[in-house]
């Protein structure tokens, strides 16, 4: 069931009856993984988000909606500004599946590879956005494990290279690619594991594109959102992922010239892509006046926890793998499903990033 054919009529009733609340207004928002609507009522607009699992998070790398559903309430007393959970609905016979109604989250977010607002668009403003994107990081880091167990899986980094390494199998036997760069990196993270691990829990996919800033300025996060992939893990694999994201001036541009020359025909816009991912990070702000570097983010993430960011090309390395990983699985998933994929540039481009951090080009 699309969007757009919800049973909006049964929602209003169900919002009646469970809730006590009387819908004004309902917006069908974006969404992939989850078809969201957003459900104003006569005491506030945009009061509550209704989220529905769609068949694309039938996947082994997101929890179901249920567990995600815990995972709020098990927020909901800490500082993190997650989405409150209201209700779990699990009769299928109001939406055509079960789902999970939340607070609205004021906000807006920044996808990866969009501008910053206009309004963020300073030199104070934009350090201000990676100050607020990295205290929230540390923030979610920061919270008792306990109310988790039970919730949220627990992965080791080894294991969760081992499950990485088995998704990269399946997605290039589909795809037909070959990514000795990625195969190598594996290799490299099962020789540098460090000695001991912290678990701690992690949001799986935190990024600008699954927060909320709010309105005015300075920068402010007033949402943490979409957690189908929390997981108790080490949390210093999820920093790298932010790390992965930036660019500080100076960084190589590995592999640039060789995917112009190999796909500028074919795919001139995502070739075009990739160079501005090259220029200034995935985030387009990185490297911008006034954005804090790569270490400027590492030792405010320090200085917020009690974890210290030693072995830091492990975690980076590890970062970049699962992020590569879940991007080759995309692009075989096109392949398979017999559609057009302009992916292989900015595949090759991660591969060649990943390889770099391994050998130490891309410092901290």
């Amino acid at each position: 069931m699309t969007a757009d054919a919800l049973p909006l009529a049964d929602l209003e009733t169900y919002f009646a009856d469970e809730l006590g609340e009387r819908v004004t207004d309902t917006e069908v928002l974006d969404g992939a993984l989850n078809t969201m609507v957003a459900v104003s009522t006569e005491s506030t607009e945009h009061a509550y988000v209704v989220r529905r699992a769609s068949e694309m998070r039938d996947s082994d790398l997101f929890v179901g909606l249920d567990r995600e559903y815990r995972v709020l309430s098990a927020l909901a007393d800490t500082d993190v500004p997650a989405p409150e959970p209201v209700a779990y609905c699990e009769d299928a016979s109001v939406l055509g599946d079960p789902f999970a109604v939340t607070t609205y989250r004021e906000g807006e977010p920044v996808p990866v590879g969009s501008p910053l607002p206009e309004r963020f668009q300073t030199p104070a403003n934009r350090r201000a956005v990676g100050e607020a994107l990295v205290d929230t990081l540390a923030d979610v880091h920061s919270v008792p494990t306990e109310p988790f167990e039970g919730v949220c899986e627990r992965y080791e980094p080894l294991e969760q290279v081992e499950r990485f390494a088995d998704r990269l199998d399946r997605a290039t036997d589909a795809s037909g690619r070959d990514v000795p760069e990625l195969r190598r990196a594996a290799d490299w993270l099962r020789e540098h594991a460090p000695p001991e691990h912290e678990t701690r829990l992690t949001h799986g996919d935190f990024k600008s594109g699954n927060v909320c800033f709010g309105p005015g300025t300075p920068p402010e996060i007033t949402g943490v959102l979409d957690w189908e992939t929390a997981t108790l893990a080490e949390p210093r694999t999820e920093l790298g992922y932010l790390l992965f994201y930036w660019r500080d001036d100076g960084d190589p541009t590995p592999g640039l010239d060789a995917i112009r020359d190999r796909y500028g025909d074919d795919y001139p816009e995502a070739v075009a892509e990739v160079a501005e991912a090259a220029e200034h990070g995935f985030y387009r702000y990185a490297n911008r006046p006034g954005s804090p570097s790569r270490r400027e983010l590492v030792e405010r993430y320090e200085a917020q926890t009690d974890l210290s960011f030693d072995h830091e090309r492990f975690y980076r390395t590890h970062a970049a793998l699962g992020l590569a990983t879940v991007w080759e699985d995309i692009h075989a998933r096109r392949v398979a499903a017999g559609e057009d994929s302009d992916w292989e540039p900015l595949l090759d481009y991660t591969a060649a990033v990943t390889r770099s951090i391994v050998d130490g080009e891309f410092a901290l």
